[in-house]
C-alpha cells in the first residue's frame, strides 16, 4: 500500500469513527458508505430519540456526505498529495457540512444531546485546526 493510500485510509476511519460507525468493507479496503449511513442514522435515532422524518434526513445526508466526502479523499489521493493536513481539511469540511444540516434537523434538546455525546469536542477540534491553518 502506498504512503498515500495509508492517508486516504487513516483520514477515512477517524471520519467514520467520528460518526460511531464501524469500517466494513464492501471491497477489500473500500467501506461501504451506504450501509456506514444508515448505521449512523439508526444509532443517532436511538441516542437522541429521533422521529422518522428526522431519521429520514439524518440518512439522506449521510448517503450524500460520506461518498462526496470520499471522493474529494479519492481525488487528493490519485494526485499523490501526501500532505495529512489537506486530507484532514476534506473531512473537516464534510462533518461541519453534517453537523449544520443536524442543527437543522434536530430540536434543542436533541441538539445538546448530540454535542454531549462527542461532537462538541469534534467541532472544537475542527476550529482549533481550521484557526491554526489560517494562521
Amino acid at each position: 500500500m502506498k504512503w498515500n493510500s495509508h492517508i486516504l485510509h487513516a483520514a477515512l476511519c477517524a471520519a467514520l469513527c467520528f460518526f460511531g460507525v464501524s469500517v466494513s468493507a464492501q471491497e477489500p479496503g473500500r467501506p461501504d458508505m451506504l450501509s456506514q449511513a444508515e448505521q449512523e442514522a439508526d444509532r443517532l435515532q436511538r441516542l437522541l430519540d429521533l422521529d422518522d422524518w428526522q431519521v429520514f434526513y439524518v440518512d439522506s445526508t449521510l448517503k450524500h456526505n460520506y461518498p462526496a466526502m470520499l471522493a474529494e479523499l479519492e481525488e487528493l489521493s490519485s494526485a499523490k498529495v501526501s500532505n495529512s493536513s489537506m486530507y484532514l481539511a476534506i473531512q473537516d469540511k464534510w462533518m461541519g457540512k453534517t453537523d449544520s444540516a443536524y442543527m437543522k434537523l434536530f430540536t434543542e434538546e436533541q441538539w445538546r444531546a448530540y454535542l454531549k455525546s462527542g461532537a462538541a469536542k469534534a467541532q472544537k477540534a475542527r476550529a482549533k485546526r481550521a484557526e491554526k491553518a489560517g494562521k
